[in-house]
């Protein structure tokens, strides 16, 4: 029986970092994915000037759907929020967005970030709060599956984490997840070509480390599963 997996993000990029490999082993299976992405990611950038926000949007959507071709999704949608904006925007008007996609296309499972961002970014904290609720009041069947760091990731990355910035307030505390994938091989190769094809943000990273290091930096994904019932729980 084919299942159907929607992946709710706040920038082109957060589905290739955090879920490549999730969304591979789904269209393995020859389930259905379906992506939200909140904004274009137009801010994106150390150089303003010759990025202004118009031209990188439109860049990254271009880039995003290079790397969904490589992941092999084919249906995407976008909620057209201006990048760093998303905590500004009123929750219950953002999860209601979701939650008609979620009614629309009945996903068994959803995925996005956990109440850290998994950065500590404040858009993904958002986001993931619209999909929190969204998948509440829509789908109380489905599973959550809410991105987290793979143990040993602060860690083992501590250097080039805090040359590159990626943390915004310092990792959050480690958690045990439920699903921990470990890609190599062709699952991997796939991760990494998704990955380059969003070039705007991936080259300097892979520049800095070089691309054996960054392979390493992302290779792995983990995930906390929640259902309605542990949430109300909680």
């Amino acid at each position: 029986m084919t299942r159907t997996l929607l992946g709710v993000w706040a920038h082109p990029d957060d589905e290739t970092f955090l879920s490549s490999g999730l969304l591979l082993d789904a269209r393995a299976r020859g389930d259905r994915v379906v992506l939200v992405t909140a904004t274009r990611g137009e801010h994106g950038t150390d150089d303003p000037a010759r990025w202004p926000p118009d031209r990188l949007g439109a860049h990254r959507a271009r880039e995003l759907d290079a790397a969904l071709a490589v992941l092999g999704v084919t249906e995407h949608r976008w909620l057209g929020y201006t990048d760093g904006t998303c905590p500004l925007v009123p929750e219950r008007t953002a999860a209601e967005r979701i939650a008609a996609i979620v009614d629309e296309i009945g996903p068994d499972t959803i995925v996005t970030f956990g109440p850290d961002g998994v950065t500590g970014h404040a858009d993904h904290r958002a986001v993931g709060r619209w999909a929190r609720r969204a998948w509440r009041a829509a789908a109380p069947g489905a599973t959550l599956l809410e991105a987290v760091l793979p143990r040993g990731f602060a860690r083992r990355f501590a250097e080039i984490n805090e040359t590159f910035g990626v943390f915004m307030d310092g990792p959050a505390p480690e958690v045990e997840a439920d699903l921990h994938l470990r890609l190599d091989g062709e699952r991997l190769d796939r991760k990494i070509a998704a990955m380059l094809a969003q070039d705007s943000q991936t080259r300097r990273l892979v520049e800095g480390v070089g691309l054996a290091t960054f392979r390493s930096w992302w290779a792995e994904e983990a995930f906390v599963r929640r259902t309605l019932a542990g949430a109300q729980a909680a």
